[in-house]
């Protein structure tokens, strides 16, 4: 009997660090889909990126109670799962607390994890009511109905029940240790369960014991089905954070990128040794490439890790002049499209024995329309909110590129103000000869 639960703990912890692997295996081949872009420019600009934004989330503290919350939650969440590597080696080898041999440096750990426990249940409890009760706008629009409602909330139950799972086991092991169980020794510091550890008084010993088991059972299953939760929910952020802010754009956000087509052209007309009448050289076998974007296959692989990291906070929602004046457009639903849209590839490869099979469905149309991509005013606004440097406006911009240069599809005003361009040098319908009569006036 001994060995059953070492090998039963071996097999459920290789179920789930499997499952999660193969999750991530295929979260990379999604992201690999996009197109390639060299991100390896500025490598200590990056790793400072990195460290300020993902791990010191000063982003997050622009907006002070949320993001002091925020970081209580994230550290506390981080730093109290330290203690999975004990459980994972208690439970293959049938020990008992086998890092208390630190001795005082091990109870201040217990003692710091207990703590941070009750921060993080307060800490949820006002995420919760925040989303709930007050119902911050951002938090009740119509692009969160559904599923993205619940997964937020659900990701808090988690929380809570795992926090409440760790202090009960520690309530329950503490009771034991003080009944001087055997393999129960006295060990660690609990602060805060010790004021728990009363509710098991009038219960067996046995009972206890079989409390205590099932706690721990409970914690490490829970750790590991939230571990495989997080491809399907939003909190994927906590892992893709890290990469995202990394490889974000370190260009000024006022600057756009060129499409390397249409800037090979503009030097050859502006070459005055290359001959007009010369033929680029065509490649037959070549597929034409397509200007901007229609599909997320079209997108770089930047932009649909973007996808993936969103934290659907709503932040750039909140921040946008278009959505704040009543416009369709929210830079979050783009980023939330996105990843559903590319989800939806996914899906099809998979179906498919890694192979896509058109499905007449694309992320321009379906499920993002002209009218949201119109209302951009092209301010930055998302991209200076966004607390992983996510950049919603890349992926609109790119889009705008399609409609205006493949399918001929822009606004009828802006269509007026490029032929005015184009006609008279100017966006305005005179001529340029006339131009200086105002002076005149």
């Amino acid at each position: 009997m001994s060995y059953l639960e070492p090998i039963f703990f071996a097999i459920l912890l290789i179920a789930g660090f499997g499952y999660f692997t193969i999750n991530v295996k295929k979260l990379i081949r999604n992201i690999k889909l996009g197109k390639d872009i060299d991100r390896s420019d500025n490598p200590s600009a990056r790793w400072k990126n990195m460290t300020l934004i993902a791990l010191g989330q000063s982003k997050m503290v622009r907006r002070p109670i949320a993001g002091l919350l925020h970081i209580i939650v994230y550290v506390g969440f981080v730093i109290i799962n330290l203690e999975l590597l004990e459980i994972i080696i208690d439970g293959l080898f049938g020990t008992h607390r086998v890092f208390s041999f630190l001795g005082g440096f091990y109870d201040f750990l217990i003692g710091s994890f207990e703590i941070l426990a009750v921060f993080v249940l307060v800490a949820v409890l006002v995420f919760w009511t925040r989303r709930n009760i007050i119902q911050l706008k951002r938090f009740i629009s119509s692009d969160l109905a559904g599923s993205p409602k619940k997964d937020a909330n659900i990701i808090l139950y988690f929380e809570v029940v795992l926090m409440s799972l760790f202090l009960l086991m520690n309530a329950a092991d503490f009771y034991l240790q003080q009944a001087g169980v055997a393999h129960y020794t006295s060990v660690g510091a609990y602060p805060i369960s010790q004021f728990i550890a009363p509710i098991f008084s009038g219960i067996s010993e046995s009972g206890v014991i079989m409390l205590e088991k099932s706690f721990w059972w409970l914690h490490i299953i829970g750790i590991l089905i939230f571990l495989n939760y997080l491809y399907y929910s939003k909190h994927l952020h906590i892992l893709l954070a890290f990469p995202n802010t990394y490889f974000a754009d370190l260009n000024a956000k006022g600057k756009l990128d060129n499409l390397e087509s249409v800037t090979n052209e503009v030097k050859l007309m502006m070459d005055p040794n290359a001959d007009p009448f010369a033929a680029a050289p065509v490649d037959a076998d070549a597929v034409p490439s397509k200007f901007g974007v229609s599909d997320v296959t079209d997108l770089n692989w930047v932009q649909l890790l973007n996808a993936y990291t969103c934290t659907e906070c709503g932040r750039c929602t909140s921040a946008c002049p278009a959505n704040q004046t009543g416009k369709k457009l929210s830079p979050r639903k783009i980023m939330m499209d996105t990843r559903d849209r590319l989800e939806e590839v996914g899906r099809n490869i998979d179906k498919n024995k890694g192979v896509f099979i058109p499905d007449n469905v694309s992320l321009l149309n379906d499920y993002i329309t002209t009218e949201e991509l119109w209302a951009c005013t092209s301010c930055n606004a998302c991209v200076e909110e966004c607390p992983v440097n996510i950049s919603p406006l890349s992926i609109i911009i790119d889009m705008r590129r399609y409609l205006v240069m493949e399918q001929s599809a822009a606004p009828q005003s802006l269509n007026a103000m490029m032929s005015n361009i184009e006609n008279n040098g100017a966006p305005w319908q005179y001529n340029q000869m006339d131009r200086l009569n105002w002076k005149e006036e």
